[in-house]
């Protein structure tokens, strides 16, 4: 066949390039995973997950109307080894023949308005939202045909949570939804008789945990699906590489869905889409897989508690080290906010969220789609931190956590070359640099500014270019 004489030789490539994409889109999504585990984590991760670094983590249930201690405070009140803070609690201030299941009723949500939490959600810089929809508790948060009266359709909102926070998200914002799922119940008599039978029945995970999930990923189509709950047995029990298989090779968002590790005892930091190991997972130093840290605001718990003190939050100084130190050792945050039993977030956690977005709108050219340098930390400087671009070698930020107070900053890592420019971000101007000495580093030499000159309040970014490849 002859070429048309009216295609230039660029046209040509252009069609040869878009047929070779087409042919590689194929071929990536004729791939099927089957469900073992060298076959599931070779799946790669979808690009967004890498790039978006941040997200918001909300846990919001039923727990979340004794508002006392965590989320834990069921099993601590009526689990083999009760908690006497929580037992006295309960004494005190309810009747002898008070259940938990009475909590319920309480859960009232009547001031949530989704597309509030939507609007703050996205003014924090965050990209993707983590909703518990079900914790051990079992109670979930949509209306789940297989939770009958212990959800959010039946008792306390008598209405759909999960599809009205994915909604809000989906049509007022950019940021992707993504649903948190415990795999056990604490006091579920199903799984109580599996546990047992030394979990050689399913007879739980078939007609709750599966269909749930099935559930779940079918009706609201999230792009992550963050397990939890292993209930002290593996992952066999579970049927976990059979759902897994199946979110990624049939599901509705298997080109964009990502998971974590947690499927089994013998899952973690091992198997899975992204690894958790633990929570407020912060290794400080680069992982050989992508990794993310699920952390909290409030240091003592994943929920909103009525007795916090200040003191109990994170300064939004702590948060922002949080956020670089994981996204320099090439993690992603998941930021926990606890809502109410009525439905508000309350204002410390709404204005550490603006914090964090008034601090990335200045920053976040140093956050989103970057990657560990070869060195996190600086050799000279421990508050130091460092991210890259593989798109621009030779450039590297590093991310000051406290401002130079005699307005001088040696570094050790950068070797400086006789084209490296410096510029803070946020700041119009050139930075002035200078050689060290004895030493193939750079000295940063910032100016004084004014409050109405410096570009953020807390953690500053210098973007140093054109420095010598190691």
């Amino acid at each position: 066949m002859e070429l048309s004489p009216l295609l230039s030789d660029k046209s040509i490539l252009a069609v040869f390039i878009a047929v070779l994409l087409l042919a590689q889109a194929s071929f990536a999504g004729s791939v099927r995973y089957t469900p073992d585990w060298e076959s599931l984590d070779s799946r790669p991760l979808p690009a967004w997950y890498d790039q978006d670094k941040i997200g918001i983590f909300l846990h919001w249930g039923v727990f979340s109307v004794p508002s006392f201690v965590n989320a834990w405070f069921w099993y601590w009140w009526k689990g083999p080894q009760p908690h006497l803070d929580i037992v006295t609690y309960m004494k005190q201030n309810y009747r002898p023949d008070f259940t938990y299941a009475d909590f319920a009723k309480e859960f009232t949500t009547e001031f949530f308005d989704p597309y509030r939490w939507a609007e703050i959600f996205n003014a924090s810089g965050a990209r993707y939202v983590v909703q518990v929809t079900k914790h051990h508790e079992g109670f979930t948060s949509w209306p789940s045909k297989y939770s009958w009266n212990w959800n959010a359709g039946d008792v306390g909102p008598n209405r759909d949570l999960v599809e009205e926070l994915s909604t809000a998200i989906r049509k007022k914002t950019n940021l992707r939804y993504g649903v948190y799922h415990s795999l056990f119940e604490w006091f579920n008599p199903l799984f109580l008789k599996d546990k047992a039978n030394n979990f050689t029945t399913q007879d739980f995970v078939l007609s709750k945990t599966l269909p749930e999930l099935y559930e779940l990923v079918n009706k609201y189509k999230p792009d992550v699906v963050w397990s939890d709950g292993s209930g002290n047995t593996i992952d066999t029990y579970w049927n976990s590489k059979q759902f897994i298989a199946w979110l990624y090779n049939d599901s509705p968002v298997k080109d964009t869905v990502v998971t974590n590790d947690r499927w089994g005892t013998n899952c973690g930091c091992k198997h899975g889409g992204f690894l958790t190991c633990g929570d407020r997972y912060n290794p400080k130093k680069k992982q050989n897989r992508k990794w993310e840290n699920a952390m909290t605001i409030d240091r003592k718990a994943w929920t909103f508690r009525r007795n916090a003190q200040l003191s109990d939050f994170l300064t939004v100084e702590e948060l922002l080290a949080e956020i670089i130190q994981t996204v320099s050792c090439g993690g992603n945050i998941l930021i926990n906010v606890g809502p109410t039993k009525e439905g508000t977030i309350a204002p410390i956690f709404e204005e550490r969220l603006r914090q964090m977005g008034s601090w990335l709108r200045v920053n976040g050219e140093a956050i989103y789609g970057t990657s560990p340098w070869t060195h996190q930390n600086d050799t000279l400087h421990p508050n130091v931190w460092y991210t890259t671009r593989k798109e621009t070698p030779g450039t590297v930020y590093a991310l000051v956590l406290k401002w130079p107070s005699n307005l001088q900053l040696p570094l050790g890592a950068p070797t400086p070359t006789d084209s490296t420019s410096v510029t803070l971000l946020g700041y119009n101007e050139d930075i002035p640099w200078e050689g060290l000495l004895k030493a193939p580093g750079i000295i940063i030499l910032p100016p004084a500014l004014s409050v109405q000159e410096i570009p953020c309040l807390w953690a500053w970014v210098f973007k140093i270019t054109n420095i010598k490849m190691e």
